[in-house]
């Protein structure tokens, strides 16, 4: 209704021309040259049309206490979503989506629904006092010729705006965010009272009624610097805004569009940005220029920072440590590598030089691994060597044969057979002979040569073999009683355990010789038969 008498009290002032001009009308009505513009150019069947739509306005009447329910229990609800809802129980409800949505803004006006969020203001922190820090990411920034994937980490501090930004080539981990701290505070020459953080991993392990667990590396370092770690609530990046525009802005201002030969050439143009750029625009919120305005008014309130001793760039990088899991993995480059599995879920140190992975005891500084870097991600390296005794070495268990039998000649023959029968599995075979001999002999003391010298007359053994055929041995010597191998070998040397025994030939006897042995002759065989 009241756009209605609007439009004609510009009708009437405008008077077709000879009344009062646009600017008069707006300035005596007290809404914008715009305004008075738009409804002037309305025809009469414009007009029809909007009291038609007026008019249907006031049918919403009828369900004002129920629209006025919805959006109190639902403050975002849309007007297609209530028209839908009003049609559901009023049939015939000839009503449009602009004339809701209309209808709801005059509500809106009058009504004060509930609102999502209540804010309050902020007044800019003391000089000195905080550092906000957040990271990011951009990808497909190309760098020599390459589509590459850009991690930053961005401090704002909260007063002057000053604003650093250090990049990284991989995903930046906790050592690598120390350093970037270390960094930042050199380029401030100074270091706040405290540093916001979002509940990242880096920082914050977890959270339990705002109770922080925090990253023991990270905060020993900020203990040890001098700062006072301040986490945001989880999923509230509101609360840290002035670096979630800060990240944003490095994304858009230094990064996209840009092309780099390399990495160097890349981290040169965030230098020169920086002091030429952010740090000397006059920002939108301070209007003054953040370099300026820090010198001037903060820098003097920064407490004096040195870089502190477990901080080291070239001890620290050495130094990264994992914890295996109980399967024996670390996680490393969002990707896992494995360790000897007598360092399930133990803490090793971990080194990245030359795309090759170290892992080495974290007291010995032995190296226990070594993998090829895996370029992918969400990958899982395996090395089935490290899910086996590795204390078993080969030549011990060769030099083992070697003292249990008394042919040298003879083990070296039986080491070879084992190895080209089975040679993925030799170091199990091996262990596999050792056992069958050790109890062949702790049950009937040394073997003969002779028997040995035969065992090895094959083509083909496996530790299994072996002790089928030591079995049959056994066997054989026991029934016969006889010591002289020779006549035992010809029963089981033959035997071959990865085949069936062939089977006797059946000798069949013709039918007289069967009758002369019961006693009977071949006439009365004959006769019998015919009868």
């Amino acid at each position: 209704m009241k756009e209605w008498i609007v439009i004609h009290q510009i009708k009437a002032l405008y008077n077709d021309g000879n009344g009062l001009s646009e600017r008069q009308i707006a300035s005596q009505l007290g809404i914008s040259r715009n305004t008075v513009s738009k409804y002037l150019k309305l025809s009469a069947a414009d007009i029809s049309a909007l009291q038609e739509e007026i008019a249907r306005g006031k049918k919403l009447d009828d369900y004002r206490d129920y629209i006025i329910q919805l959006l109190q229990t639902y403050p975002g609800l849309s007007a297609v979503k209530v028209l839908r809802k009003l049609k559901a129980k009023v049939d015939d409800l000839a009503v449009s989506d602009r004339s809701v949505r209309r209808y709801i803004q005059a509500l809106k006006q009058e009504i004060s629904f509930k609102q999502a969020r209540y804010y309050e203001p902020v007044l800019d922190m003391v000089p000195g006092e905080q550092c906000q820090v957040d990271g990011g990411e951009l990808r497909d920034v190309m760098i020599g010729g390459v589509a590459t994937t850009v991690y930053f980490m961005v401090f704002v501090l909260s007063y002057s705006r000053l604003m650093h930004v250090s990049i990284c080539a991989k995903p930046i981990d906790t050592e690598t965010l120390i350093r970037q701290h270390d960094a930042a505070f050199r380029y401030f020459g100074g270091i706040p009272q405290e540093c916001v953080y979002d509940q990242t991993k880096l920082v914050v392990i977890s959270e339990v009624f705002r109770e922080l667990r925090l990253n023991q590396r990270f905060h020993q370092y900020a203990t040890a610097a001098g700062f006072t770690i301040r986490a945001c609530e989880g999923y509230d990046p509101e609360s840290k805004g002035k670096v979630e525009a800060g990240v944003k802005y490095v994304k858009q201002n230094a990064l996209y569009g840009e092309t780099f030969t390399d990495w160097d050439a890349l981290k040169a143009h965030m230098t020169d940005w920086l002091d030429g750029i952010a740090n000397q625009r006059r920002h939108g919120t301070t209007g003054q220029q953040p370099a300026i305005h820090y010198a001037a008014n903060e820098q003097g309130h920064m407490r004096a920072y040195l870089t502190p001793s477990c901080v080291d760039a070239t001890a620290s990088q050495a130094r990264i440590t994992r914890k295996a899991d109980k399967t024996g993995l670390i996680a490393w480059q969002s990707n896992k590598y494995p360790v000897p599995m007598a360092y399930q879920c133990a803490r090793v140190a971990v080194h990245e030089a030359n795309g090759v992975i170290q892992i080495s005891n974290l007291s010995t500084h032995k190296v226990i691994a070594e993998h090829a870097v895996c370029l992918e991600k969400g990958q899982i390296i395996k090395n089935r060597h490290h899910y086996r005794d590795m204390s078993l070495r080969i030549e011990t268990l060769e030099k083992d044969l070697h003292e249990l039998l008394p042919s040298p000649a003879v083990v070296t023959q039986l080491c070879a057979l084992l190895k080209a029968s089975s040679p993925k599995i030799y170091k199990d075979q091996l262990a596999g002979a050792k056992q069958v001999l050790t109890e062949q002999i702790n049950r009937q003391g040394a073997i003969p040569e002779a028997v040995l010298t035969r065992l090895i007359d094959t083509p083909r053994l496996t530790a299994s073999g072996l002790k089928e055929r030591l079995d049959a041995w056994r066997q054989s010597a026991g029934r016969s009683g006889d010591s002289d191998v020779q006549s035992v070998e010809q029963d089981s040397l033959s035997i071959q355990p990865s085949e069936p025994p062939t089977a006797a030939i059946k000798q069949e006897r013709p039918l007289a010789r069967y009758r002369a042995l019961n006693g009977h002759s071949a006439g009365q065989g004959e006769r019998h038969a015919v009868h």
